[in-house]
Formats: C-alpha cells, sequence, structure tokens
C-alpha cells in the first residue's frame, strides 16, 4: 500500500502547497513512485504547480522527476451506495487509482474544515501541519491563557486530528505520525519565537505531535511557483545561480525530508 502524507491546516496561508511541492518532488527525485492530490477543488495551488512544471518542462525540453498529479474523479450520483457522501466517494475513488502505482501519495488540504479534508486526515499516515511561527496561527492547535502564555487545551484543529486517530485506531491502522513545522521562522522577534516554541512543545507531549522547523521567509519560494520547480531542481534547471540564500533554502528541504523519517527514503537529497 502506498504511504499516504497529509498536508493540512485550517489556516491559508501558511505554506501547505509549497510544503507538498517540495516534499513530492523530493521523493520523485530518488526514483520513487509518487502521487498527487489537491483537495482545494476551486484554488488548486498544488495541482497549479505541478501543471506549470510539466508546462515549463516541455517548453525548456527537459526531463525531471514529477509527481503523478491527478484531479479527483467526477461521480456519477446513481453509482452512490444510499448514504454515501459523494465526496468520499470521489477522494475513495482517487486514492484507489494511485495507491497501485505509487509508493507514495500527497494530498493537498484546503485551508478551511471540509469534508474532504476531514477524510483525508483520517487516511494519513504521516500529517504534516505547516505553521506560521506566531500565537495567531498557534490558536489553531490549542487556546493558551493571554496573561501567562500556557496552553489551556486542544483547539479545533487539534480536536479534528484527534477523531482521525480515532477512526484509525478503530479500523486497526498504524497511528498518525504528525508533525508540525514550523514555517516563517525569522530572525527577528526572539523573544516571540521563544514563546512560540516553548507553548509548542508542551502542546506536543499532551496531544502528541513532532516539531520541525520548516521554511524561512524567502522570495525565492514565491518565484518558483510559475515554473514549477523546486529548490531541489535549481541545478539541473541552469535558470537561478545558487545564492547564499537559495542554498540555504534548499538545506532546510533536505532537513525537512530527513526529519520526516518516511519509509524506503533515504536521507541525502
Amino acid at each position: 500500500m502506498a504511504h499516504i502524507i497529509v498536508v493540512g491546516n485550517e489556516k491559508g496561508g501558511s505554506g501547505k502547497s509549497t510544503t507538498c511541492m517540495h516534499v513530492a518532488t523530493a521523493l520523485a527525485r530518488q526514483g520513487l513512485r509518487v502521487g498527487a492530490l489537491d483537495l482545494d477543488l476551486r484554488q488548486k495551488t498544488f495541482g497549479r504547480y505541478v501543471e506549470n512544471r510539466r508546462a515549463y518542462l516541455a517548453r525548456a525540453g527537459l526531463t525531471l522527476a514529477t509527481p503523478d498529479y491527478r484531479d479527483l474523479p467526477e461521480q456519477d450520483d446513481a453509482s452512490l451506495q444510499p448514504g454515501e457522501n459523494p465526496y468520499d466517494a470521489r477522494l475513495s475513488a482517487a486514492v484507489a487509482a494511485l495507491d497501485p502505482v505509487s509508493d507514495f501519495i500527497v494530498i493537498d488540504c484546503p485551508g478551511s474544515h471540509t469534508r474532504l479534508s476531514q477524510v483525508a486526515h483520517s487516511l494519513a499516515d504521516t500529517l504534516i501541519t505547516p505553521l506560521n511561527d506566531s500565537f495567531v496561527d498557534f490558536d489553531l492547535l490549542a487556546r493558551t491563557d493571554p496573561e501567562t502564555g500556557k496552553v489551556k487545551g486542544p483547539s479545533i484543529y487539534a480536536e479534528m486530528v484527534w477523531n482521525a486517530r480515532q477512526l484509525r485506531a478503530q479500523a486497526g491502522l498504524r497511528p498518525i505520525d504528525w508533525i508540525v513545522l514550523r514555517n516563517r521562522l525569522g530572525a527577528q522577534q526572539m523573544h516571540n519565537k521563544k514563546k512560540v516554541g516553548a507553548a509548542l512543545e508542551e502542546l506536543s507531549k499532551r496531544i502528541g505531535f513532532r516539531v520541525i522547523p520548516g521554511f524561512s521567509e524567502r522570495v525565492i519560494f514565491r518565484e518558483l511557483f510559475p515554473r514549477g520547480i523546486t529548490l531541489l531542481d535549481l541545478k539541473d534547471t541552469g535558470v537561478d545561480h545558487l545564492n547564499i540564500s537559495n542554498i540555504a533554502a534548499r538545506q532546510e528541504v533536505r532537513d525537512l525530508m530527513r526529519e520526516l523519517r518516511l519509509p524506503g527514503v533515504t536521507p541525502e537529497f
């Protein structure tokens, strides 16, 4: 069975699609078969990223490893079982089609609570939750005391993950390896960074996730999207010189892939 990686967070702008594309491409560059799904049926940022990649490679005459992105199949209501949700059926059909031909399936969830996102979380072997390094985004995971900063209890998204874990346990599936990815870590606001870090460490012990550093705020991430390339592709495309900032950003991707501890994946990228 394919190992399913779900990237989810109910807030937009946390770097979900960037994370999806870099993880999926890093795996594909290792010769692994990688399927890709985007559950944000309106924006499809991850899907557009892969489409941009295919178009750019065709124009440039390049051959680079690329995830096998597919849209969710349309579902004929007449084919649904009594009481079956059409979104459940579409996602199940998409995963069933990719599973035999994939080592990994990377699923990007929308920045809101949807039925598709809820079901995808219950399918996750690995769950990555990108989180901007601020208490505004931390509030999605837990409620904190405004005076002391102490964690008072889990919030809406953490409760959804808990429910997904319960469903997997009832089905006899392996537990979700939940990873919170601290994105947009800047050199400034060190006091706030420490407070967010301490709150995440406290919460991780209470509700069971791993905290790892993600991507810093860099212009390069926005520049890569139109061509559909990732930081790991820069040497192969020849379109960007590897300045110090780009080298540091590429190292962040490599560090992320090592910290994910995915089965059958070598530590070097």
